[in-house]
């Protein structure tokens, strides 16, 4: 009988999601600099930057000239950028060196309207659009179920309505379903129950975790969704972030350098350069001061 093997996990690092809330503008020339390191890593994804209002999230105002200066050259590593409405989206697939845009659904009515300007069913409309924006310029289209394990403004929650709007987004054939834990509230328990349930029911789409979480919970969070069967993983350097729109004390997200540890113990990494990504950790402790 042949032994059949877990496979190896990506990691989506996610330095957007780290800089966009920072409390001072991390100048462009500095972000160009810390993405070009990354790329150098061996990450599956790189979340580098978002189309959206500047008036929203000014750290990412400069995502079009940033976007100009990365060098991919000899990068295996894919890059992620999001966009919060179809005209976000129009700038985005413009860009050649982008394989695919993301963007937050949140299953919390208050959260949708706070973070795109819009109820949940325009929203899934501008889904619909962006999708097929995607479809004719050969990109991918990556959902993130946000607030995705409950929410802290009192909204209905369950997972009947999880399951609702991932088949909505199945229909649509998206590819990759991110479940984000958008304010750290996600438990173990709910973790493993929401992936236990979606993962065997969805098995042609990818679904992820993009979870935010503490020093004294991020393993078991971790180890709820892999041993719950996902794959894919966003984290951040240093554990930095959060959402700024969420309008509550940020939580930050995995810290990438406690998961690739974690997961290289267990052989399910593909090799990362290590050098490279100390590199990236000493520039990291740098601009985020």
């Amino acid at each position: 009988m042949t032994a059949i093997y877990p496979k190896p996990v990506k990691l989506i690092e996610c330095p957007r999601d780290a800089m966009q809330g920072w409390k001072h503008f991390i100048p462009t020339e500095k972000k160009i600099e810390y993405l070009n390191a990354l790329l150098k890593v061996g990450f599956d994804t790189i979340d580098f930057g978002s189309f959206v209002s500047p008036k929203a999230i000014p750290q990412m105002a400069d995502t079009s000239d940033v976007i100009k200066q990365l060098d991919i050259t000899g990068s295996n590593s894919k890059l992620l950028a999001i966009i919060a409405n179809v005209r976000g989206a129009e700038e985005a697939v413009l860009f050649d060196a982008i394989d695919y845009l993301g963007f937050p659904f949140s299953i919390s009515p208050t959260f949708q309207l706070r973070n795109t300007n819009s109820n949940i069913e325009e929203s899934f409309k501008r889904v619909e659009e962006i999708q097929n924006l995607c479809i004719k310029n050969q990109k991918k289209l990556v959902v993130y179920i946000s607030m995705g394990f409950g929410n802290p403004y009192g909204d209905l929650y369950n997972e009947s309505i999880v399951q609702h709007w991932v088949s909505k987004m199945v229909e649509l054939e998206i590819e990759i379903i991110s479940m984000a834990d958008t304010v750290g509230l996600a438990t173990p328990v709910q973790v493993t129950n929401i992936l236990t349930h979606l993962i065997p029911l969805y098995k042609d789409t990818e679904i992820g975790v993009h979870l935010h979480s503490t020093a004294s919970n991020w393993k078991a969070k971790i180890s709820a969704a892999q041993h719950a069967g996902c794959i894919r993983f966003d984290g951040a350097l240093k554990g930095i972030g959060g959402c700024p729109m969420a309008d509550d004390e940020l939580v930050g997200n995995m810290d990438t350098e406690l998961m690739i540890p974690y997961f290289q113990e267990q052989q399910l990494l593909n090799k990362l350069d290590m050098e490279a990504l100390a590199i990236c950790s000493k520039m990291a402790a740098q601009i985020f001061v």
